[in-house]
Parts: C-alpha cells; structure tokens; sequence
C-alpha cells in the first residue's frame, strides 16, 4: 500500500506563508484534497491516504502554522476563514489548476472547509464536500440564535448539552495558558491520551511538531468562533454536493448540531458510524470506502445517493460485515439483509460460484461494495490467508457472522471419529478461526464490533439422533457465552443465535451414519420435505441476527420450537431430555 513516505512533495507560497503539501496518487485521476484538524497535522490523514492513492490524485497540506508550514506573523489575526480559503485556493491552483477537486475535512478542516464550499469565490473549484466532525460556524451560529429566540425545553437542553462538550472552546480562548499546556505537559502526554481516551492508534501520527502546531492552532478559535457564531453568514449555502460522516461518540459535537444540514446543503448524504472523534485514525477503512464511493458518484453524474431500504440502514450504513457460508440458506439471507442496510458484504462460501452470486446480488440489493471469497472455513491456513486478504484489501471486519456449518445425523456408535472430526472441524473449528482471526483483529483495532456465531435449537436440546451435531453447537454456543465476558471491556459484542427447522439447503447436504447411499439419499430427501413444509424461511434468522447485533442480545433462539426448547431447557430440564429419547422416524 502507498505511504505518506511515498508522496511527492511541493510548497506553495500564499499570503506571507508556505505550505507544505504532499501528493500521492496519479494526478490524471479526480483530485481529492484532505484537510486536517486541531491540533492535527497533514499526518492524520495518512492512513485514509493511503487507501485513496490506488483510484484518484490524492493531496494533503499542513494548514498554516501547522507540521512543516510556516506560521503567519503576527498570530493574532493570522488564522482567520478569510485567509485559510487564500490557502486553500493557492493549493488547488498548484495541484490541480484546470479541474475542481474534491474536499475531505476533518475536525477544523471540516469547519474551514464549509468556508470554502459556501463562499462565492470558490465556486467552480470544489466538486464535492465529506466533512466529518466539524460543522460551519454559520450555520452553528443560525443553530444557537434559533434555540435562544424560541426555547423549548428539548431545544434548551440541545443548547446546554453542546455547550457542555464545548468545554475545550473557552479554554482555548484563555491567553497564553493553552499555549503553556501543549509546549508543557500536555503535549508530551497527548498521544498517551488519545491512545487511551480514543483508542488512536500511533504510527507516524501524531508528529513531533504537535506542541507547536497545537499552540498556533488556538488562534483558528480566537480568530473566528466569536465574531462568527454572534454574526452568521445569512447566505452560508453549498455550492456543491455534501457528504455528512457523524461518529455516534463524537465527545465534543452533538449529532443534532446537523438538524438543519438540509437548509444549507440540499439532499445531502448522510453516514453515520459507532465510533469517536478521531475517525480518520480509527475508521480509514470506512472513511475510505465511503469517500470513493461519494467521489465516484458525483463524477459519474450522480450526485444522489441510492438510499439503503433495509431497516437498520443507520445502523450498518457502511460497515464492513464478513458472512461465512454465504452461498445459500442463511447464509446468504444474512448477506443480503445487510446489504440492504448499506453494509459492505464479504461474502465467504468454499462454493465459489455461489459465494460470488451472493456478492453480485448484494450489491444489486444496495450494498455501496461487495466481494466473493472461496474458503474453506476448517481449513486454518486457508483462513488466515483470507483474514490477511480482507483486512489489507478491505479493512477490519465490523461484524463477522459465523455461519458455515454441516449436518450430520445418526447413533454415536455409528459415528466414526472421521465423521467427528469432520462436523466439529467446520461447525466448531471454523467458528473458532473466524473469531481468532477477525476478531482478533477488532480487538487489536479498539473500536469494538460484534461477532454472531450461528449455532443451533440443539445446542441444548439434547437427542439421541444427533450426538455431533449437537455437539459441536454447543460447543459454539460455550464458546460465545466465554467470548462474550472476555470482549465485553472492549466494546465487542457477541451473539449466539439458534435457528430451530430452518428451510434451507443443509437438509440436503446433511449425512446420516450408518445407512447405505440408497437410504442415505432417502433420509436427505424426506428431511428436505418435512423442513419444506414447515418452511420457515431464513430470512427470518437473517432479521433475528440484525436484531441481535444492533440490541448486543447474548443468545437469541429463533424460531418457535427453539425458544420453547430454550425455556425448558432452563425450566424443565428434566422433560427435555425424556423428548430426547424419542427416536425420529425417517
């Protein structure tokens, strides 16, 4: 993958500075142009960077007084919107003199950016707008005056709320204690912190210049808060399409900070993700994804988005989710359930032709992005390539739902340990390499995620007909209960969901011990049968595994024989296991 090490390097000189800028990419293609935050440099955006570099002319540039771009002097004065927009404007001109290109803020570099996308002398210089974590302070301005000329109590505690986040604003307009505070201890220890306090990965983020740069920064505040949000622009409008990306945990704005976004940016796109502030750092995956697929779209023509239909579209809007056993039956159901809530699919099946007619379907049902992936899921090495393959093509898995599975059917004594060994080595052994693998992975990223193991009604409903069935399924459901207490400090959920007779393809691939080929075929058919006319379809279990993720249930039984089986399992166990002696006849 490209790095900022990588990049080529200019200055532009503009209003009595110079402006570091680095390129990366071919500069043939769109030009995407990202613009840093407080107390950010360049830096931040390395990552996200560096997954933009493969389809458009990427740019980054330290703004002024920040990493390697000298500061104005005097400070005071020197960091207003007026002059950042001659910056922006003089770094545009270099970079891509004959083309609009397309704007990324983050943090302050959304803040400025609405600048440059709402005054008239950019206009015909900027294509499209993502701002992330940074609202306009016109439209912030407009946001305030409405809710202190006509409170409301919902409208007051929305003023007193982001007015609590807002702690840091005043702080920085105290004179010279801020800057005694970054060039002292708090810029030694802020990596620690946001390690800590974000779960901020380090690498080459942040850089040694941050005490410096977080220093001049608190001019960008001084310069422009006041004076802007107690006289708003009335004329604050886009002139180009918008991409709003709100992370739910944002501790510093507000998401109704964005009510209003459509006063002042018509139809605009709106993403949202469960994670912090510092979304650059922790989601680039996503913030990648989704700025390709915005940039994509309004060069194509299309600067509408294709709204996704499903019920959780909120909710999964853009994550990456990993389904195994995706080439039918629940599986599949599952992938495109949240394709249809606007998740990125991987669809995972060691039937390549049904894993990539899963894929394809997916992506006609709304997923922004969906790939094939032929793996055998007991096949460990097999597994690890492909958790190496997603999380560098792809990124970290969001959620992985465990699904590929096997039956097997028939006494214990006429189960070889060949036959064990093949149902425990897909339905145990290949959730097993799914959650060390991938959810190790969200572990060690520190956002957090969820996993859904699909297990089954017989992982406690014991039966004399299926010993390794249900074995190896509550052997699955064990080991999400165990999961689940270890990962529940690091904000990853997991689920075990148990189907009961689900019409799926299993009944027609599942082996029965002891019985010649004639009579195995015989038992498959009229399993099939009966399964069919109870026929209770997965797309069912699909809506059950969606819920589970979004409400972070523990075990969810999904049909009605198996949340009966569940509640006598718990209160009746006694009569369980005497249904358990009934023989089924086949």
């Amino acid at each position: 993958m490209t790095t900022l090490k990588d990049a080529r390097e200019r200055w532009v000189r503009t209003g009595g500075v110079e402006l570091c800028v680095a390129e990366l990419g071919d500069p043939d293609q769109p030009t995407v142009v990202l613009v840093h935050g407080y107390p950010d440099s360049k830096e931040v955006w390395s990552e996200v960077a560096a997954r933009l570099a493969g389809r458009f002319h990427v740019v980054l540039y330290d703004v002024r007084g920040h990493g390697r771009s000298t500061a104005p002097r005097p400070l005071r004065g020197g960091f207003t919107l007026a002059k950042l927009t001659d910056d922006f404007l003089a770094v545009v001109d270099a970079v891509s003199p004959g083309r609009p290109v397309h704007l990324v803020g983050h943090d302050w570099g959304s803040v400025q950016s609405w600048e440059f996308v709402t005054v008239r002398r950019t206009e015909g210089r900027i294509a499209s707008f993502t701002s992330m974590s940074g609202p306009s302070l016109d439209h912030f301005g407009h946001w305030i005056n409405a809710r202190v000329k006509r409170p409301t109590p919902r409208r007051v505690g929305q003023l007193l709320g982001q007015g609590a986040r807002s702690w840091y604003v005043y702080l920085l307009h105290t004179p010279v204690l801020p800057e005694l505070a970054w060039r002292g201890p708090l810029g030694t220890r802020w990596p620690k912190i946001l390690e800590r306090v974000e779960r901020v990965p380090g690498g080459d983020y942040p850089t040694t210049s941050l005490p410096t740069d977080a220093a001049h920064g608190a001019w960008l505040y001084r310069d422009n808060v006041r004076s802007r949000l107690r006289r708003p622009r009335p004329d604050a409008y886009a002139h180009a399409p918008v991409q709003l990306i709100t992370p739910l945990g944002d501790a510093f704005l507000s998401e109704r900070l964005y009510d209003e976004l459509e006063r002042w940016a018509p139809r605009p796109t709106r993403r949202t993700l469960p994670a912090k502030h510092w979304i650059p750092r922790t989601r680039p995956d996503q913030l990648a994804a989704w700025i390709t697929e915005f940039v994509t779209r309004v060069e194509g023509g299309r600067p509408e988005p294709t709204r996704p239909t499903g019920r959780y579209a909120d909710r999964f809007g853009g994550q990456l989710v990993l389904v195994t056993g995706a080439g039918s039956g629940i599986g599949r159901a599952t992938a495109f359930a949240f394709a249809e809530s606007g998740a990125r699919v991987v669809a995972v099946d060691r039937d390549a032709e049904s894993a990539a007619r899963t894929a394809e379907l997916a992506r006609l049902l709304g997923a922004p992005a969906a790939w094939a992936e032929t793996t055998d899921v007991s096949d460990e090495h097999a597994m690890e390539k492909l958790a190496e393959k997603v999380t560098t093509e792809y990124g970290v898995v969001d959620v992985l739902v465990n699904n590929a599975g096997i039956g097997l059917s028939g006494s214990f004594f006429d189960t070889t340990p060949d036959d064990w060994r093949t149902v425990l080595d897909v339905n145990l052994w290949g959730v097993i390499h799914g959650c060390r693998l991938f959810g190790g992975r969200m572990a060690a990223r520190g956002q957090g995620g969820h996993i859904v193991n699909v297990a089954s009604a017989a992982a406690y409903q014991p039966s004399r007909a299926l010993p390794a069935y249900s074995t190896s399924k509550a052997a699955v459901l064990m080991l999400s209960e165990c999961l689940r207490a270890e990962l529940a400090d690091q904000d990853i959920g997991v689920t075990a969901i148990c189907p009961g007779f689900v019409n799926t393809g299993i009944t027609t691939t599942a082996r029965f011990t002891g019985v010649d080929d004639e009579e195995q075929r015989r038992r498959q058919q009229r399993t099939a049968r009966l399964y069919g006319l109870r026929n209770y379809p997965p797309e069912k279990v699909a809506e059950a595994i969606l819920r589970s993720v979004v409400r972070n249930e523990a075990v969810v039984p999904v049909t009605p024989e198996a949340r009966g089986a569940h509640l006598m399992s718990r209160f009746l166990p006694g009569a369980l296991r005497r249904i358990a002696r009934v023989e089924p006849k086949l």
